[in-house]
């Protein structure tokens, strides 16, 4: 009988996800089959990544392949989620959780991702991470960071995470997680961490002397994330491709260097451990809101951001009735008559449509556009703070209930590090082994 991996990565960081067959990347995961307990006595870690199948019966006697699916994905805990977090991550996680499919992702040529094999019984698990250990890469403030991992955590559950189908976790939990990026921070040379162009960005406006080490080498944290789980495709943002080439990087590097010949198969055998190359190298699954990114209420080319010093350019999750309907009274618009999509001198119009339509998800953009294309700004603002007031109502209930209750949030959080930690320890083992560490059996 043969094993076969399925994987699937996700990975968002501000807001991650992935999925492949023998070598791959991701924020989310590995894929194993479901099997007879007498398969269980072969290494884990060599389930995760070697190549072949299961069968399993159905009640009409056909037999099936069964795929084993994992995900992971996190948004970092820095102040209150905003508009852009959960309609370009958090809300797709929960579309993903209940249906198996990311309906907006497209590969690099932009066409859509499908199961091909009709006969393939696809089995997801899925875990969405708070990045903690991502957001102090800027100052955080001691006193408040752990308020707001826990409310990150909650607004998980609040939006639709369910804990009974999914892992809910926080990264620093997993310790796996900053173990495996030093291993691979030793391996990444400087001059790739120089290119990237989010840390260009940010260091040219705090300045390189206020800046930590942290942001410069926080994309080999981010590799890390996606490694441990053993994904094979990534549905990613278009701003997170650099991170995603850099983490396919880090996989030819390391098993170039470390994963070859026969003095790694005898650490290997001396181990325990498959001699197949550690990490599988992800492919990139490009996630897309509505066909677009939530852009600022203040300036309608840029992306919607928690840095942004402006308060007024964000919609929080948890902002009150009130609070929406003066950001939306006052976010920036135009001149000119009416509402449309899609004019490139009109990007205001764009975004603020985009959020219209996002929260309303069972009506068309015909349908949507016939309805306010011949409004004035006057009339559509008031529409469209009702529309997003509905809409996070009963998220913002749902959170109340999760926050009152603290021990059931922590025990969620508790049993999801358990499970998160069981599969990155078999990646970080392997990792060691090959780097010629000495670890314990």
């Amino acid at each position: 009988m043969k094993v076969s991996p399925h994987h699937l990565l996700m990975f968002t960081l501000t807001g991650l996800s992935c999925t492949r067959s023998v070598t791959s990347f991701a924020p989310i995961l590995t894929s194993l089959t479901q099997q007879p307990r007498a398969a269980r006595s072969f290494s884990l870690l060599a389930e995760a990544i070697a190549n072949g199948e299961t069968e399993s019966s159905t009640a009409t006697t056909q037999k099936k392949k069964v795929r084993t699916r994992r995900i992971l994905s996190g948004v970092q805990p820095t102040g209150n989620l905003h508009l852009g977090n959960y309609l370009g991550a958090i809300k797709q996680w929960v579309e993903f959780q209940n249906t198996g499919k990311f309906s907006s992702a497209k590969d690099l040529d932009g066409k859509s991702f499908e199961e091909k094999d009709r006969d393939v019984e696809v089995v997801n698990e899925n875990f969405f991470c708070v990045v903690d250990m991502h957001a102090i890469t800027v100052p955080q403030n001691p006193d408040e960071l752990e308020e707001s991992t826990l409310k990150s955590a909650a607004l998980y559950i609040a939006a639709g995470i369910d804990p009974t189908k999914s892992k809910i976790f926080v990264q620093s939990h997993v310790s796996s997680h900053a173990e495996l990026a030093w291993l691979l921070t030793c391996v990444t040379p400087m001059n790739w961490l120089e290119r990237m162009i989010q840390f260009k960005d940010k260091a040219k406006k705090a300045g390189t002397d206020s800046v930590g080490a942290g942001l410069f080498t926080y994309p080999v944290l981010m590799a890390a994330d996606i490694l441990l789980y053993q994904a094979d495709r990534v549905p990613v943002g278009e701003d997170q491709r650099q991170h995603l080439e850099l983490a396919r990087d880090i996989v030819r590097r390391f098993n170039d260097q470390y994963c070859k010949g026969n003095p790694y198969k005898k650490r290997c055998k001396k181990a325990g451990l498959p001699t197949y190359p550690v990490f599988t190298e992800p492919e990139a699954m490009i996630v897309k809101v509505g066909g677009a990114r939530v852009m600022s209420l203040t300036d309608g080319t840029s992306k919607m951001s928690k840095s942004d010093p402006a308060e007024a350019s964000r919609i929080n999750v948890l902002d009150p009735p009130d609070v929406i309907r003066d950001k939306i009274k006052r976010c920036k618009t135009d001149s000119l008559p009416g509402v449309e999509w899609d004019n490139p001198e009109r990007p205001e119009s764009t975004n603020l449509l985009n959020i219209y339509a996002a929260v309303q998800p069972g009506r068309s953009r015909e349908d949507i556009l016939e309805e306010v294309k011949d409004m004035a700004w006057g009339e559509f603002k008031p529409l469209l703070a009702e529309a997003l007031i509905t809409h996070l109502e009963p998220i913002q209930k749902r959170y109340a209930e999760v926050r009152a209750d603290d021990e059931y949030l922590k025990t969620v959080l508790r049993e999801g590090a358990e499970a998160a930690e069981e599969i990155a320890e078999r990646t970080l083992r392997a990792a060691k082994v090959a780097m010629g560490f000495s670890v314990p059996k």
